[in-house]
């Protein structure tokens, strides 16, 4: 029976090191890592490059399930007005486009480095993120974008009511701390 492995492929293994395939016998593929070291493994135990990508591309996918069952959006980090949470949602939306893009993302961000899956960072969509964060209730969303900003949760909703110049006051205080992070997730594109 041929092997899916011909010689000079890249097979996987199942923590997902990459292995050049120097040659397959009796079930067997012996290959060699990058750094030259050469190892055997059992054919069924090692994917392909395709195997590996649509394994990988799946694991994405369970990322917005972690998202969503997570602490972060179950439960409001106070106890928060609805109301004013929404008034103060719908103020930061006018006075700062974006900013519950660039929110929804780094709380992604953030939930995905606690959970040690850093790999997956990189390939959030801020749509789908943006998303996630929308379906929350809006004392949660509230709180998400205080913790972002730096500021107590508390304190921020009770500002729904306050003069623009004042919040936008707030919120550029709020957006220092992230330097030019941003302003480069401002120029990137939304999907």
């Amino acid at each position: 029976m041929a092997s899916k492995f011909p010689r000079g492929a890249t097979a996987y293994s199942k923590d997902g090191t990459a292995y050049i395939v120097e040659d397959v016998e009796a079930g067997l593929v012996y290959c060699s890592a990058e750094n030259g070291v050469e190892t055997e493994f059992p054919e069924a135990t090692l994917m392909t490059e395709s195997e590996w990508t649509a394994k990988t591309s799946v694991r994405r996918d369970v990322s917005y399930a972690k998202l969503r069952i997570s602490r972060a959006y179950s439960a409001p980090v106070a106890k928060l007005d609805k109301g004013e949470s929404t008034k103060l949602l719908a103020k930061v939306e006018r006075l700062s486009p974006g900013l519950l893009d660039f929110t929804a993302m780094t709380v992604a961000a953030r939930i995905l480095a606690d959970s040690h899956d850093h790999d997956q960072i990189a390939s959030l969509s801020v749509k789908k993120c943006r998303a996630l964060f929308d379906a929350s209730s809006p004392d949660v969303r509230a709180g998400l974008l205080a913790g972002v900003l730096g500021v107590r949760p508390d304190i921020f909703v009770g500002m729904a009511n306050v003069g623009d110049f004042l919040m936008q006051a707030m919120i550029d205080k709020g957006l220092a701390a992230h330097g030019e992070a941003y302003d480069r997730f401002c120029d990137r594109p939304r999907t």
